[in-house]
């Protein structure tokens, strides 16, 4: 799993929200009552009962909706490079969310200017405080919706295609009340770890030949808790709590042309058990320091290749990840505009979008996958919705789409799949996005396709991706020879790798999923197979590499 899976930005920088399951101690039956005995739920309910009473410009609309999100989030993060640490950092905040929405259900403020406002909060369970950070923030988002209310209905009048959906959708009111977590690290501990981890490169014998290529050895472990809570006018109260934590190397060098060579690994769950032990990620350090020298060593790609290319599972997760998540979901099209949805699956409904032995769900129930935590699982969304399982794809063909309360065309109502960051409006993100073939196909037997296709087609020698960088580069690509010999190449890029290459170019996948977690401003997790493709084009990249050092690092 790639480094940027396991990072999260600094505490100060963006307060990215984790949503892992915690356990719910509380019955099925949980009331207001319940609730209340929670002083934060109490204060916000308390402050949402006056906003709706009282909350009426004269002459202007009165609010039909009202909803309350705090988030309360616990941090703690410290980094060391090449060998010695370089500080920790421990945080505590609350960010209130508001929303207010004028109008009715059919046609109200929501749009790119009536998302809300931001608040902090007091940390200290203060109701007085509380109130005060929602109240004000009640009325600067009464003010901007009322604003964005009246443009809404001058721009209906101008548009010639009405709305094809409802503003927001009625949904049945929910009480959940999670159990919160805490936070609860030896921050020593794991500070004098990390620094181990950021020096393996001069301590381990297996390594130290690579000393002095190093350029950048750089160690994290980040631990954080979030607590969330939501309550609104409609009845919907519920408490839900999450924590992640991740511990990620990355180190790099140049070969001798001047190219930045990187590599990276990290482990990460929902709990402190799910990492690696201190010695199994010593092992994978030592492994992937070690790959440096033959990065280094590996000749550059040749010329144009056009031809079959197999993706590992891991590689794969990533380019289904780029293809597939931003496509399923359905978000509002422009006003005045007949498409369903936007991206590039809009006009996709129940059309092939990747060969007939492929299916896709995304279950945000599903907790582990062979015995590995699954960080994009959740049960309750950003907007109170119960988090639902959705067939997308069946049988190669697009059949559903995710979907939070803001409807589109043919889909109505929400499936639990509206999410949010810390300070964003809910919307809709994949959780846990299974895809899976019919009669997949083993590695051993994916490579045996992979080189006839290439004696088929007369071709000398066909390309493997074990893992994949930034914007779909390879970190570790393979040239392999119809006798089966591989070669490390390095200095590649993938084209054509898109949407087309999904829907028609896919001729084998295989059985087992690989497991991949990303920390994106929501957590996703993508559940992939190997993917065998057609016709790939590898091609050199077009970068201008830096000079070397003009003398050799410290010993």
């Amino acid at each position: 799993m790639k480094f940027a899976r396991h990072i999260s930005a600094l505490f100060a920088a963006g307060l990215l929200s984790f949503a892992a399951i915690a356990p719910n101690s509380a019955s099925a039956q949980a009331t207001r009552a319940d609730a209340e005995k929670d002083p934060v739920l109490k204060a916000m309910l308390e402050e949402l009962d006056r906003s709706m009473t009282h909350l009426q410009l004269p002459g202007f609309e009165k609010p039909y909706f009202i909803e309350y999100r705090i988030e309360d989030v616990q941090d703690f993060e410290t980094r060391a490079a090449f060998g010695s640490t370089e500080g920790s950092h421990r945080g505590h905040a609350r960010i209130a969310r508001i929303s207010v929405r004028v109008g009715d259900y059919k046609t109200d403020n929501s749009g790119p200017r009536g998302d809300g406002a931001i608040q902090l909060a007091a940390i200290d369970d203060d109701p007085v405080a509380l109130r005060s950070a929602l109240w004000a923030g009640t009325d600067q988002a009464y003010k901007a919706a009322l604003a964005a209310y009246a443009q809404k209905q001058a721009e209906l009048k101008q548009v010639q295609t009405p709305p094809q959906a409802d503003d927001f959708s009625k949904t049945k009111p929910i009480v959940s009340l999670a159990d919160p977590l805490k936070l609860s690290v030896d921050e020593n501990a794991w500070s004098d770890r990390v620094a181990n981890a950021s020096g393996i490169y001069r301590t381990d014998p297996a390594v130290n030949a690579t000393q002095q290529q190093i350029q950048y050895s750089n160690a994290i472990f980040h631990a954080r808790v979030t607590t969330t809570w939501i309550a609104s006018s409609e009845g919907a109260i519920v408490r839900k709590s999450s924590s992640s934590y991740s511990e990620s190397l990355g180190v790099g060098t140049q070969a001798d042309d001047g190219m930045h060579l990187d590599r990276s690994y990290g482990t990460s769950g929902v709990s402190l058990t799910d990492l690696d032990s201190s010695e199994k990620f010593h092992e994978h350090a030592v492994t992937l320091i070690s790959s440096l020298s033959d990065l280094r060593k590996a000749p550059l790609v040749e010329e144009e290749y056009h031809g079959p290319v197999l993706l590992s599972a891991d590689a794969s997760a990533d380019t289904l990840h780029n293809l597939l998540a931003s496509g399923v979901i359905a978000t509002r099209p422009k006003l005045g505009t007949e498409a369903r949805t936007n991206g590039p699956f809009a006009s996709s409904y129940k059309a092939r979008i990747m060969p007939d032995f492929l299916s896709v769900v995304d279950d945000p129930a599903l907790k582990t996958w062979e015995g590995k935590d699954l960080v994009g699982s959740y049960s309750v969304d950003d907007e109170a919705v119960p988090a639902k399982t959705v067939q997308l794809v069946s049988d190669g063909h697009l059949q559903n789409y995710l979907i939070g309360r803001t409807p589109v065309r043919d889909f109505p109502e929400s499936n639990g799949h509206a999410r949010a960051g810390l300070t964003g409006p809910p919307h809709p993100v994949i959780g846990v996005l299974k895809i899976t073939a019919e009669q997949g196909l083993s590695n051993d037997e994916l490579n045996a396709k992979l080189v006839q296709i290439a004696k088929d087609r007369g071709l000398n020698s066909v390309y493997y991706v074990e893992t994949l960088g930034a914007e779909s580069t390879p970190r570790l690509l393979y040239r392999i020879d119809l006798d089966g010999k591989r070669t490390l190449v390095r200095g590649a890029v993938l084209d054509y790798l898109d949407q087309r290459a999904l829907r028609s170019g896919v001729v084998a996948a295989g059985k087992n999923l690989w497991v991949a977690n990303y920390a994106t401003e929501v957590p996703e997790t993508v559940l992939a197979p190997a993917l065998l493709f057609d016709d790939v084009t590898v091609k050199r990249a077009n970068e201008t590499n830096d000079k070397l050092p003009y003398y050799p690092a410290p010993e």
